[in-house]
């Protein structure tokens, strides 16, 4: 019984696979140009897309006298369009044209120039061209007689409203994000650079889906081996399916093994403005609410739009504060973890006492009772995430206060452990960009292990090791931890704290701009001065 099923499953498999080679040799042969014969047309077309119940393939009569027909999938365009913009003026006769006097030559530049009321109109003769173009949500029409079709725009799709960012909340700044349109987020990017310098380059991705990209930046500005570089590795993207921008991430970083994001993703166009005018590149896609930014360095993983907007000195406590809730979330468990297994007697002598006393009861060894909660944290932060929101805020209480009161009760964890725990995964919220969040997330196991084998030095290890490997990384040729290694004294002036506004007056000179003046030399030396005499 076994063989036979398995012989008709291979008889099934090869004729299926029979017909595909005979499906791909008479799409081979089919003719890739248009012909007059409007019969042949539909046919051809129809053969293509196949049987679609949206698909609409619509008769009617040019002028009420050339036999025409009309292509469309009617949930990719704007059916009113169609009717006030294409239908009408095509089938009524206008007053000054005779139809039977219309030489065949003639039509075309008068359908096009004399009688549509659309703007984004062309004509097309090949096959393969022609599809693709419907299935982006455009109407084509064809007519008896002509070796060309006029394919018309007429894409319309629900898209959501411009909102506030959600993953990048700001108290003084833009409450705009991009949304999964890419038109209207290259909108959002001109409405803020009033420039003929802006430019974008369109290109498309996958087999299948055929995304739409863009590559934004500024000429004058950008170093075009940046631009030349982009376009390089995404020309090497090769894959039938791409739904959304972290996949050309992942095909276009330098270190695919290293847990530090070498490509900025932001939702925001302020940001992404900032950093093009900056000199850097930003890449959108269709269907995305991110834009990815390149090439970056460590610094700007920990920055914000605030920091700037807010005056010099709340700016730079804000993001003094940021700094110390990064070191936080990195070594606060596994020092922990490295005092109580190894070095008591560093901690005041009260401090030791009430450690000792509140862990009396836990069964087994700092490090394993750290590395429980550290995942439970872990598995409630993706269970709260994946959570509708109500649900979510009402689960991440019930975690944090119940949850965590009965592990102390129950002798699973420790007072102490809890709230080192929970101070640490407080502070990694502080850190601004998600992946790099994520990172520091990731490397706190492999800290709290070698905190764990080998104490204070198994953290000094870690991170030698760690600013060893960000001192090798590499995004699209610049050097990750620029402007630290190598040097530069004026991009210190942004790394850890800001200079005030006026005395940033260069581009970054790791991204080689060719315009490196951002501020007047003048203005900030009469800014300076007018600072000082104050």
């Amino acid at each position: 019984m076994t063989d036979r099923l398995y012989e008709r499953r291979r008889h099934l498999k090869d004729d299926h696979m029979s017909f595909l080679l005979m499906k791909k040799k008479y799409q081979q042969q089919t003719p890739k140009t248009i012909s007059g014969n409007l019969e042949d047309t539909i046919r051809l077309i129809q053969d293509q897309l196949g049987q679609n119940e949206d698909f609409v393939t619509r008769r009617f009569h040019v002028f009420g006298t050339y036999s025409a027909v009309m292509f469309y999938f009617s949930d990719l365009v704007d059916q009113a369009t169609i009717n006030t913009d294409i239908l009408k003026p095509f089938m009524d006769t206008p007053s000054d044209l005779n139809p039977q006097k219309i030489k065949k030559e003639q039509l075309l530049d008068v359908l096009l120039n004399e009688t549509l009321y659309h703007s984004d109109a062309e004509l097309e003769d090949q096959l393969d061209t022609l599809v693709q173009e419907l299935l982006r949500g455009k109407t084509v029409i064809a007519v008896e007689g002509l070796d060309q079709v006029i394919q018309i725009a007429t894409t319309f799709l629900e898209k959501r409203a411009i909102d506030q960012p959600a993953t990048e909340q700001t108290i003084l700044g833009a409450r705009e994000g991009f949304i999964e349109a890419l038109d209207t987020n290259i909108a959002l990017l001109r409405y803020r650079l009033e420039t003929p310098d802006f430019r974008v380059k369109s290109l498309r991705f996958g087999r299948l889906s055929q995304s739409k990209a863009a590559i934004c930046y500024l000429d004058g500005t950008t170093d075009q081996w940046f631009v030349e570089e982009v376009e390089n590795r995404l020309s090497r993207v090769d894959i039938d399916h791409l739904p959304d921008i972290g996949y050309i991430e992942q095909f276009i970083e330098d270190n695919t093994y290293s847990p530090f994001p070498q490509v900025l993703t932001t939702e925001r166009p302020d940001k992404t403005v900032s950093n093009l005018v900056e000199g850097r590149v930003a890449i959108l896609l269709d269907g995305s609410p991110f834009a990815l930014l390149m090439p970056i360095v460590w610094n700007q993983l920990y920055q914000t739009s605030e920091d700037y907007s807010n005056r010099f000195l709340m700016g730079n406590f804000i993001r003094m504060i940021r700094t110390l809730a990064l070191v936080l979330s990195l070594v606060s468990t596994a020092l922990y973890v490295a005092f109580i297994a190894f070095d008591p007697e560093l901690l005041p002598t009260d401090f030791a006492v009430a450690v000792a006393s509140g862990r009396a009861g836990v069964p087994y060894p700092a490090i394993v009772e750290v590395l429980l909660m550290e995942l439970a944290m872990e598995v409630l932060r993706e269970a709260t995430i994946r959570l509708p929101t109500q649900v979510g805020a009402a689960l991440s209480i019930v975690g944090v206060l119940i949850v965590g009161e009965a592990a102390v009760q129950a002798s699973i964890a420790s007072p102490i452990t809890v709230v080192v725990v929970a101070l640490a995964t407080i502070a990694s919220f502080a850190t601004p960009s998600y992946s790099a969040s994520f990172s520091l997330r990731m490397l706190r196991f492999p800290i709290i292990i070698l905190a764990g084998m080998f104490g204070l030095y198994g953290i000094v290890i870690a991170i030698v090791f760690i600013f060893n490997h960000m001192l090798s990384l590499r995004s699209f040729g610049v050097p990750y931890m620029s402007p630290v290694s190598p040097g530069n004294a004026q991009g210190w002036k942004d790394v850890v704290f800001r200079a005030p506004l006026w005395e940033l007056i260069k581009r970054p000179s790791f991204l080689h701009p060719p315009d490196r003046e951002r501020v007047d030399r003048e203005d900030a030396r009469q800014m300076s001065k007018k600072t000082t005499r104050d």
